[in-house]
């Protein structure tokens, strides 16, 4: 079965960095883009960057281009998200997602906080 587990949270300062890891497993990690969403007290969850199966496309939400990088390693199943330059807007929790076999699929979240 698909399961996506997501790590790297944290409480940080503003002007910080985190890096967010989601492991994947249950499908044919290479075959899939993979995403990452972030969901702040009150709001809907956003998506904040994608990457297609082999890295090639890339694609961010305004508010983190130049500061966040999704990259991914194909051999691990994993994706990542490096966050640079944290602001305390981007407190939310944080999750991977991929669509699978016509099935959209989340981790559980990480806890991103970004406070001083």
């Amino acid at each position: 079965q698909v399961q996506l587990v997501e790590s790297g949270g944290g409480l940080v300062q503003p002007g910080g960095s985190l890096r967010l890891s989601c492991a994947a497993s249950g499908f044919t990690f290479s075959n899939y883009a993979m995403n990452w969403y972030r969901q702040a007290p009150g709001k809907e969850r956003e998506l904040v960057a994608t990457i297609s199966r082999a890295g090639g496309i890339i694609n961010y939400v305004d508010s983190v281009k130049g500061r966040f990088t999704i990259s991914r390693d194909n051999a691990k199943n994993t994706v990542y998200l490096q966050m640079n330059l944290l602001k305390p807007e981007d407190t939310a929790v944080y999750y991977c997602n991929a669509y699978v076999r016509s099935k959209n699929y989340w981790g559980q979240g990480t806890q991103v906080t970004v406070s001083s």
